[in-house]
């Protein structure tokens, strides 16, 4: 397989503080670990590019782009608050900005057939960015943003969203609730932030909700049994991965425990299907993750399942 590996060291500008688990080291700890394996060579890399403001207010309104920058401090600044544990210093939006433009990169990547799949390597996250509302670490949501590009500019019109991270991905939700060519399939430990749209009243939101303490076999049996109907149904044209890698057992921040080769599974499961469905075409992206041991390893296994391995 021929698997793009899309990153930008403007995507670590963006700082919430020493203490913030959601760090700049995040991607360094990803990228070290491809190296100290040498699965980076077999990688092929890219820079991202920034997200145009178009493909962006194909997503969120124009205003609520204003009001983020608006609210962003200038250099030197004190960090500003946007909601109990999300901050801007005075990067934040580029980094934002370059971390949506990546998996619109991606999606190009892949449907002109430049790569098989993609694995985006980026922050801030985007999963729980809502259309008008930032929150959870996120700014803009980096997957719909990309949904968005290949619909308008690729004509694609069935595409699924598989969510693995620990937490719920409301963002997504919120924007595609009442969308049925976008399937949305997230599992998340429940109950746990973000504390919205667990349950579901919309046939294309599929949630697999978790409870503390579930291993591997039990993810796996749930995953398969919720997810694999409705993508069978839906049949995708094109399928992104939200890929949060705080389930694991090692994160400091959830209560699952999957270990690596649980996330190589659940990477096999989406792209057997992403062969029988849609032509083999993926675009995964960094979500959650905040044991950076845990996050270079699973991440590693993720993309050795990308790459056929």
């Amino acid at each position: 397989m021929i698997t793009s590996y899309i990153s930008h060291s403007e995507c670590m500008l963006h700082d919430m503080g020493p203490w913030h688990p959601e760090s700049p080291h995040r991607i360094s700890s990803i990228n070290q670990q491809l190296e100290r394996s040498a699965l980076a060579q077999e990688l092929q890399h890219y820079n991202a590019r920034p997200a145009t403001e178009e493909q962006i207010i194909r997503v969120h309104p124009k205003a609520h782009v204003l009001s983020l920058e608006l609210s962003q401090p200038e250099e030197n600044a004190p960090l500003v608050q946007i909601d109990d544990d999300t901050l801007m210093n005075h990067q934040t939006m580029h980094a934002a900005t370059m971390a949506a433009g990546a998996v619109v990169r991606g999606t190009e990547q892949v449907l002109k057939n430049q790569a098989d799949n993609v694995f985006c390597a980026v922050r801030p996250p985007g999963h729980h960015a809502e259309r008008v509302e930032s929150m959870g670490f996120c700014f803009l949501n980096n997957v719909a943003i990309g949904v968005e590009h290949a619909r308008q500019n690729f004509g694609i019109k069935r595409i699924a969203v598989i969510d693995f991270d620990v937490h719920h991905g409301n963002g997504t939700v919120d924007i595609y609730k009442n969308d049925p060519d976008v399937l949305v399939c997230s599992s998340f430990q429940h109950p746990f932030f973000p504390w919205r749209f667990v349950d579901s009243e919309w046939d294309n939101i599929i949630n697999t909700p978790l409870n503390a303490g579930c291993n591997g076999p039990e993810f796996r049996k749930l995953v398969e049994a919720s997810w694999l109907p409705a993508l069978q149904i839906h049949r995708p044209e094109m399928i992104f991965i939200s890929a949060g890698f705080d389930a694991h057992k090692d994160d400091p921040i959830g209560e699952i425990n999957l270990v690596d080769d649980d996330f190589f599974w659940v990477t096999k499961m989406i792209m057997d299907v992403a062969r029988t469905y849609s032509d083999g075409r993926i675009v995964s992206v960094l979500e959650g993750g905040y044991s950076l041991s845990a996050l270079g390893s699973a991440t590693h296994k993720h993309i050795e399942a990308l790459k056929g391995l």
